[in-house]
This record gives C-alpha cells, structure tokens and sequence, in this order.
C-alpha cells in the first residue's frame, strides 16, 4: 500500500468516527507511520484518535503530535484536576485505595504509585483521562505483583544453589502462604546456616523465617 492511500485511508477513517472531530487535524504517512498533527478539544479525544488510527490497515506506527487545547479562556486549575483525579481513582473499584499518587502540573498529569496488575495500572490512567482540563497523562506506576508461595520457595531455592558455601541439596525450604518461611536440614558449619538464613530473607515477600537446621 503506497503512503498516499494510506494517508487517505486514514483521513477517512477519521471522518466516519462520529466521536472525533477531524477539522483541526492533519495526517501524513511515511513508510507506514502516521504522524497526527493539529489540536483537539481533550485529552480523551487525542487517545480516540490515536485507537482509531490503529485500525486502519497499512499502519505500522503512530507519531502522536496533537496538541489538546481546552476549551474556552479558563483553564481548569492544577489543585482542582488533582482532586478530581483522587476522587474518580478512589471511586473506581479493580484499584487498590491508596496505592496510587496523582501529581498536576500545567495540566499534565503524573501517575506513580504500585500495584499487583497491569490492568490496575490501566484503569488508573483510563480513570483519569476524560477528566476536564487534562492535557496529557504520563502512567508511571509500577507493577509489582505479589510473590506467590511457589515463587518465594523458587526464589530461595535457587539463592541457595548459587551460593557456594551451601549443600543446597541438604536443605528443605517450605513456604505458606502468609510470608513465613520453614527452613530444615543440616549443615557444616555456624556460617553455612547463616548464608542459608540470608537467601531466605532476600526474597520478596518473606516475613517470617522459622530456621530449623541443624549444625552437624
């Protein structure tokens, strides 16, 4: 497909979405990617615009460079899109309370914080993006999902083969599902049951270690 149908396929698109309002917006294609220039009204219809490009056939990238011009003289303040922010974050259930921080700054909006899942990530900044006077919204909260029993067991088991002063074949590492870690077996030396007790601590998620073995 040669960029000018592209391009035109593009625009067309475009018009047939009856939420978006194309007048102010410009479309060029090269080797696939489409640059989006112009203005729109918010944030939310800068992303519709974005989605809707993605589906014509032919796009390879997308080069977003469309500003969002609020409407009217009176841009709604950094104080108040922060608040609105909290408030429809806090409302939104598949998010955990308090787990995420909004900052405002010229109507930009950052998002940090941590989550266990991505579509929580997700849903905080979908939450926020039609807001009034949002003109950008930089996600910058980290998923950090929370380490499953097998996982921690796997974690330290596999601390305890990498480290050298360790018979990681003398040791039984059992992990529930509450954070407490049973270790068993028998070592050598004072500072090899030591080295063992290190690898259980450093996996995430631990908060108990019950150290069982036996120096022999």
């Amino acid at each position: 497909m040669s960029d000018i149908i592209l391009r035109q396929n593009v625009i067309d698109e475009l018009d047939f979405e009856p939420s978006i309002d194309g007048a102010h917006i410009g479309v060029t294609a090269e080797n696939g990617v489409v640059t989006l220039s112009g203005h729109v009204k918010t944030y939310a219809e800068k992303n519709k615009i974005a989605d809707v490009v993605c589906r014509v056939k032919g796009v390879r990238g997308i080069a977003q460079e469309i500003e969002v011009r609020p409407r009217g003289e009176h841009r709604t303040a950094d104080d108040e899109i922060a608040r609105r922010a909290l408030s429809v974050i806090r409302w939104n259930t598949v998010i955990p309370e308090g787990a995420v921080l909004v900052k405002v700054q010229n109507g930009l909006v950052t998002l940090t914080g941590k989550v266990e899942w991505y579509y929580q990530k997700n849903a905080a900044a979908e939450a926020v993006r039609g807001l009034s006077g949002v003109v950008d919204v930089y996600n910058h909260i980290e998923v950090q999902p929370r380490a499953t029993a097998y996982d921690v067991k796997k974690r330290i088991e596999d601390a305890l083969k990498r480290a050298a002063e360790v018979e990681a074949k003398s040791i039984i590492v059992d992990v529930d599902g509450f954070g407490k870690v049973k270790l068993e077996g028998s070592v050598k030396a004072w500072s090899e049951r030591k080295a063992v007790e290190r690898a259980a601590w450093s996996a995430p998620g631990v908060k108990i270690v019950d150290d069982r073995i036996v120096v022999v």
